[in-house]
């Protein structure tokens, strides 16, 4: 049995069909699995996840590298001892583009920054480069993407060999190599050398546009998401329609946009502070007619239609007149919220109720001796805290006659 599979992709990334015989039937992750004789499917490695397809029909679920040798796993068992392989085309040469694109804007980075490439991780919807950069301005940031893309358009060939351990010393890679021995350098003619054992196209044209996304802080370096061919255009179409659809609702054309956007914002912050203004006048009007409608000195209302900030002016605003005590509960989509408050006047720590109110309504909460809120999620019990505070708050304070 051969020590390695034989890994056709490193030949011709671009042939998706073989033939091989079987040289072990074995299992991982309770699952069937075949070490071939030679194969074409690339196993996860390096950032890049592997590559999907079938084995006689049946599904590849992963493929993994061990010792040399390339482990598929199956969907289902395989009998035969030869078998015909099929890798899926469509995720092969996305792999390809986002790899090779990859390695361009890891050496743009490289020329314009001099932050080199500390990890890579080619995701599902979009992958990753983590640089050695502690900040970047959107100039030089744009100027990096810039640079990528003029290699992909002057369309450079992308060359693969063995070099010997001896003589890699000569090639002007960008990062050392991870393992000893003869190494395959992956070039971007006159552009960048690099170390790696993944799938490229043969020329940069292929790779498409390359954008980058946006960026974060990771480990004092910075992580950029992009995007490369296939996946850049999904994103720009996807985009594309997203503005024209909110450039119809603004009934102006897609450059002025922005201008748009910023007079609706401003518009927004005008009328949020008149609402403001609004509710605050409704909260005091509302005040006083609670105030004129109580029959004694605890006043206690529960709510559904109001939010938690409505609920604390409305308490704030009953307890500007002296001498009163306030309990305001509130039940919203299956959740709770209570004040409790009183005047100034009144000699009484309205913290000493809040275990008592949230344990009846599940929920936690405090503040200070003349002001108190409670969020919970059992509305059930508000009506027996509000009784229950009740009796504490009559036993506690005074009845003046409200006028």
């Amino acid at each position: 049995m051969r020590d390695e599979t034989q890994k056709l992709y490193f030949d011709d990334p671009y042939q998706v069909e073989f033939n091989s015989k079987v040289l072990k039937k074995i299992s991982r992750h309770d699952k069937p699995a075949l070490i071939l004789e030679r194969t074409c499917f690339y196993p996860e490695s390096g950032g890049q996840p592997a590559d999907k397809g079938s084995i006689n029909g049946i599904e590849v679920t992963d493929v993994l590298e061990e010792s040399g040798q390339t482990i598929h796993i199956l969907a289902r068992e395989i009998m035969a001892d030869d078998i015909q392989g099929m890798v899926d085309w469509e995720t092969r040469f996305d792999h390809m583009q986002q790899h090779a694109g990859q390695h361009v804007l890891s050496q743009c980075f490289y020329e314009l920054t001099r932050g080199e490439t500390r990890s890579f991780h080619m995701g599902y919807d979009s992958s990753t480069v983590e640089i050695d950069v502690r900040k970047i301005s959107e100039q030089e940031l744009a100027e990096v993407e810039k640079l990528a893309n003029s290699i992909v358009f002057q369309n450079k060939e992308i060359k693969s060999y063995l070099v010997s351990e001896d003589q890699i010393a000569d090639v002007p890679l960008r990062g050392l190599p991870q393992k000893s021995g003869s190494i395959r350098v992956i070039e971007v003619t006159g552009f960048d050398y690099t170390a790696c054992g993944g799938t490229h196209p043969k020329r940069t044209g292929e790779i498409g546009m390359i954008k980058i996304l946006k960026q974060e802080r990771i480990r004092n370096n910075i992580k950029f998401n992009f995007l490369c061919g296939k996946r850049a255009l999904r994103d720009y179409i996807a985009k594309n329609k997203i503005l024209s659809q909110v450039a119809v609702k603004f009934s102006v054309n897609e450059q002025e946009l922005p201008l748009a956007a910023e007079k609706l914002f401003s518009d927004f912050q005008t009328l949020k502070k008149t609402n403001k203004k609004t509710r605050q006048r409704i909260s005091r009007i509302e005040a006083r007619e609670i105030i004129q409608e109580a029959k004694d000195h605890f006043i206690h209302h529960i709510f559904t239609d109001k939010t938690p900030e409505e609920l604390r002016s409305l308490a704030l605003n009953i307890i500007e007149t002296p001498g009163l005590v306030v309990f305001l509960g509130l039940e919203k989509d299956k959740k709770v919220h209570a004040v409790l408050a009183r005047s100034d006047d009144c000699d009484i720590d309205m913290r000493d109720l809040v275990p008592m109110v949230a344990e009846q309504i599940n929920g936690k909460g405090g503040g200070r001796p003349t002001f108190v809120e409670i969020a919970g999620d059992n509305p059930q019990n508000l009506s027996t805290a509000l009784d229950k505070a009740r009796v504490i708050l009559f036993e506690r304070t005074p009845r003046p006659t409200i006028d």
